[in-house]
């Protein structure tokens, strides 16, 4: 049985901050990941929008994270070469109705610290976005994007670069807690073959997993792991040349930020995600959704040109609160949860978990320093 200090569980964007924080503490560490890549689940698959902290209620997980995410994830990427922009958001009420949502998100924005958001006039947006329709708008100018697989490959090398090692089409199959820590056995899911690791600290950072993952830990009682939910999401690529500069972003919906327009590095539009409950992680393209991406495209876009829509790829929510629930926080779990020293579970990570991930490492590592 190989001994280490620390084991994480998941190579997504979360799992590879967290491995470069434990590594930087002088902790040995292995990631863990059951595909043959890292970042193939969630982490690739999402708008890879670097979010301002706009929507989360004030002194949550999701809300301070998120704003010291932000402004760490800006100048990693800056100082790491990974690309990025600080495009700005709209986001639109495309009716009167629709304004006191807006006076919301501006005050729950400044309750969380993002004081750069300012509201805009529909003569005012037109100005800036003159496709766009809308009575009012908020900008964000915070708002931004990245190459979310740039910038997991610069995690994964400076994680590497400080010892962590990375194990891939390598799965946790069963957990037993030990008066020393906790070990792990495996099973490499492409041979069949398997090792056990002994570590003294333990991180599920497995995503859509997570409660998967947690209910293996033989000593973590079941009232400690939440039930799982999937929030299926359909992106839209628009082809040719991009027609607007900011990203565009609807009043939220129930379960997601509505069927928003981004961009990418490259200067493509895409459009989504919308939200669709499945009971079981599934990444298939139902293309048949074209007609309600038009419908509620054109509600602030009415120019969308007909039929031009192109079904590209599709995202999974990892969510803890299922529909017509409120959205879940965070859940990052230590031994003041559940009793286990050295165990953090992150239940949970969906939006803004991309945008967050450094300061949710950063969290992780102070909770397993003490």
């Amino acid at each position: 049985m190989e001994h280490v200090d620390c084991v994480v569980i998941g190579a997504g964007v979360v799992g590879l901050a967290v491995a470069r924080a434990m590594a930087a503490a002088g902790r040995e560490t292995v990631v863990l990941e059951r595909n043959d890549a890292f970042g193939t689940e969630t982490s690739s698959r999402n708008s890879e929008v670097i979010h301002a902290g706009l929507y989360y209620t004030p002194g949550s997980l999701k809300a301070r994270l998120c704003v010291r995410g932000r402004d760490m994830l800006y100048a990693f990427a800056a100082s790491h070469g990974v690309a990025h922009s600080r495009c700005g958001k709209l986001i639109v009420a495309t009716d009167l109705a629709q304004q006191p949502v807006l006076d919301e998100i501006l005050h729950r924005a400044a309750a969380c610290g993002v004081n750069d958001l300012h509201r805009l006039s529909a003569e005012e947006t037109h100005e800036i976005e003159p496709e766009v329709h809308c009575v009012s708008a908020l900008m964000s100018p915070s708002t931004g994007i990245i190459d979310s697989h740039g910038y997991m490959l610069a995690l994964l090398g400076e994680a590497e670069a400080l010892g962590a090692m990375l194990s891939l089409n390598t799965e946790a199959t069963a957990i037993r807690a030990t008066p020393a820590g906790f070990e792990v056995d495996t099973v490499n899911t492409a041979t069949g073959d398997g090792f056990t690791l002994a570590t003294r600290l333990l991180i599920n950072a497995a995503g859509c997993a997570a409660p998967r993952v947690a209910g293996r830990i033989a000593g973590l009682s079941s009232a400690h792991v939440p039930k799982a939910y999937f929030a299926r999401g359909t992106y839209y690529a628009l082809p040719g040349r991009p027609v607007f500069s900011h990203l565009v972003y609807p009043v939220p919906e129930p379960g997601g930020l509505g069927v928003h327009l981004t961009l990418d590095l490259g200067g493509g539009m895409r459009f989504g995600p919308d939200v669709e409950w499945i009971e079981e992680v599934d990444y298939s393209v139902d293309g048949g959704r074209k007609a309600h991406f038009e419908r509620e495209i054109r509600k602030y876009w009415p120019a969308l040109p007909a039929d031009a829509l192109e079904a590209t790829f599709s995202g999974v929510r990892p969510k803890i609160s299922g529909p017509g629930e409120p959205a879940a926080d965070f859940r990052i779990d230590g031994a003041a949860t559940h009793g286990l020293p050295g165990l953090v579970n992150l239940f949970g990570i969906e939006s803004p978990g991309l945008t967050a991930s450094l300061a949710i490492a950063e969290y992780v590592a102070a909770e397993l320093a003490e």
